[in-house]
């Protein structure tokens, strides 16, 4: 898996051949473990986008800075921005970190992971500034089960803002492991965005392993034309 400047820049110039139209990445420290560091943010934005024109998200997960004010104190010293950030609305301190991210002018991928997340997600004040939603499905799901998550997060998020401005936005309807490929089968039926890298999965659809980022956007652009062409 890609982590350094340089790796992730020749990855994203690959994986953006093979059909990506955005990427999403996790910026590494210098032992490897997430970080919001401004430091590190800026080399790795500058070094993909010298290599190519592409929308760039980073993630905020709690995990990189479990305290919800270092993780708004580290969104505020960024120098160089992402285009967008993906932030799970079940993490403590999602509103707050919410409002960095949109006071710095980066947009917000909602990252549901679950009911309670959804709901949270629709009672914040920052629900209707989001760019899209990112439902999660978790790893351990066979197909039909990830379909029926996929459907009850789906409905849960459509029936919440129905009526309401957000009523339009747009979903990434996203799986891990076991429900991967699932999700981004489901997600071109419905016609939703989707996403898939080494983050998501480590195999192909047949099962065997996949060599690379690019050879994933591959066979899942390939699935996707063979769904929608039907």
């Amino acid at each position: 898996m890609p982590a350094t400047p340089a790796a992730l820049a020749r990855d994203v110039v690959a994986v953006r051949a093979a059909g990506a139209n955005a990427v999403h990445l996790h910026v590494k420290d210098a032992v490897g473990a997430d970080t919001l560091g401004a430091e590190e943010l800026t080399t790795v934005l500058q070094s993909v986008r010298a290599a190519a024109a592409i929308p760039v998200g980073v993630t905020t997960g709690a995990w990189a800075l479990p305290d919800p004010g270092e993780r708004v104190a580290a969104i505020q010293s960024w120098t160089t921005l992402p285009d967008f950030a993906s932030l799970n609305w079940h993490e403590e301190g999602a509103d707050e970190v919410a409002a960095a991210l949109l006071g710095r002018g980066v947009e917000i991928e909602a990252g549901l992971w679950h009911a309670q997340g959804v709901e949270a997600w629709l009672s914040s004040p920052y629900r209707d500034h989001s760019m899209r939603v990112l439902l999660e499905l978790p790893d351990g799901l066979d197909e039909r089960d990830t379909q029926a998550e996929a459907e009850r997060l789906l409905t849960q998020v459509r029936e919440g803002v129905r009526g309401r401005p957000a009523a339009a936005l747009r979903v990434l309807l996203h799986g891990e492991g076991s429900s991967c490929w699932p999700a981004l089968q489901q997600a071109a039926r419905l016609g939703l965005d989707m996403r898939i890298g080494l983050e998501d999965t480590l195999e192909m659809p047949d099962g065997s392993s996949a060599p690379d980022n690019a050879a994933l956007v591959a066979a899942a652009r390939d699935l996707i034309s063979a769904i929608q062409g039907m």
